[in-house]
């Protein structure tokens, strides 16, 4: 994959919102190197019924997320990623659905530790945590691509030295998030 010119480089931020009456809403936001948006698109409501959370169990949500969701977004865009960054781990496994790198905000592993733990981890300076082998910095984050796949670390290595160092990963999330609830609640107010 070339990468000539700088200013082509795209970000995907992949996200999902759980709606109690709708189900999951998933949206990804193609954004230039400095986030200017290129393009969003958004799935319709995926709610998984009775029998499906049962016989999915403990993987419905990775399921829905990755395959359903992610997978689709993904064969949707138009204007391609080079790298899609998503908040939550339920996300990584995409990797397995396409060629494009998958990382994760590092903040996402760190569900059952303490905050003083946190805290300490990822410190003053931001560094990646060292306990996982497939973290890297990118832009103001530190982040982890899938255990499976070691081969992206030199893609996202290159894919890093594109992204501005003081680069907010966390905000594009909080814009697609905004984007998905203004979506939902749009659809709520139509006449069925």
């Amino acid at each position: 994959m070339s990468h000539g010119n700088h200013d082509q480089f795209r970000l995907g931020f992949l996200t999902a919102v759980e709606d109690a009456e709708r189900g999951y809403v998933g949206g990804l936001l193609i954004t230039n190197r400095f986030g200017r948006p290129l393009e969003f698109q958004c799935t319709a409501p995926v709610k998984p019924n009775r029998t499906q959370q049962i016989l999915y169990g403990p993987t419905l949500r990775p399921y829905v997320l990755g395959e359903l969701i992610g997978r689709t977004l993904l064969e949707k865009v138009g204007v391609k990623p080079h790298l899609v960054l998503v908040e939550s781990l339920d996300l990584l496994d995409l990797r397995a659905a396409t060629s494009t790198p998958v990382v994760s905000l590092v903040s996402s592993v760190k569900t059952s530790k303490t905050k003083k733990a946190e805290e300490t981890e990822d410190g003053e300076n931001g560094q990646p945590e060292k306990n996982l082998p497939n973290s890297m910095r990118l832009g103001n984050e530190a982040v982890v691509f899938h255990s499976s796949h070691d081969e992206d670390r030199t893609e996202i290595e290159k894919f890093a030295k594109l992204v501005p160092s003081d680069a907010d990963l966390r905000e594009p999330f909080e814009r697609v998030r905004e984007a998905l609830e203004e979506t939902i609640r749009l659809s709520m107010a139509r006449p069925a």
